[in-house]
């Protein structure tokens, strides 16, 4: 039997905090575990946005709530790449882990305490292991540095989506999957369907 979408973020979340303890309890497990962090965060990201914040928002009802999350996602993507640029070694890089670890940590926090109970409630079992299914595979994708790719083939990835649909003033933007992306992208720059 499929682990269920909720078991799935859970223990990401759980591995993350992992790899937190190991950078703020050992300096010398920071070039190791720093960038294993930050593109296991990304990639989580990914394929939250992309295959579960969508059925947070319709399926849940939860639309306001997965736009935050997004949000959140980009604000701790932008720290964990800035990160990666400083010297590990230094007071400044202590400060910025220690700010990048709480804004995680405070988004996990709402994401398990609201958010997927939210979507336990909304969502037989079957429907939260599809979601789970489809976490992992994105989620495999993006850490193998696979574009994850609309089904019609679409070789924009659905941050890229993203980024069109925000400079077209597209609403609901952060609560779509890349085909709806695709779609409304396509839509308001004059194509049909």
């Amino acid at each position: 039997m499929a682990d269920d979408v909720i078991t799935l973020l859970t223990t990401d979340h759980r591995e993350l905090q992992r790899l937190f303890e190991m950078m703020t309890s050992d300096k010398s497990a920071r070039p190791l575990a720093l960038p294993l962090a930050v593109a296991m965060l990304e990639a989580h990201s990914e394929a939250e946005e992309q295959g579960v914040y969508p059925a947070l928002a319709r399926e849940a009802g939860e639309e306001a709530e997965a736009k935050h999350a997004t949000e959140e996602h980009h604000e701790a993507e932008h720290m964990g790449k800035h990160l990666l640029e400083m010297d590990w070694e230094s007071e400044e890089f202590d400060q910025a882990l220690r700010q990048w670890i709480d804004a995680v940590q405070h988004h996990v926090e709402e994401e398990e305490n609201e958010l997927l109970p939210a979507l336990r409630e909304a969502l037989d079992a079957a429907r939260l292991e599809e979601l789970g299914l489809e976490f992992a595979r994105l989620r495999s994708q993006a850490l193998a540095g696979q574009p994850l790719k609309a089904a019609d083939g679409a070789d924009e990835t659905r941050a890229e989506l993203y980024d069109k649909a925000r400079e077209l003033g597209i609403e609901g933007r952060s609560t779509m999957n890349k085909d709806e992306l695709a779609r409304e992208v396509h839509k308001a720059e004059g194509g049909k369907g």
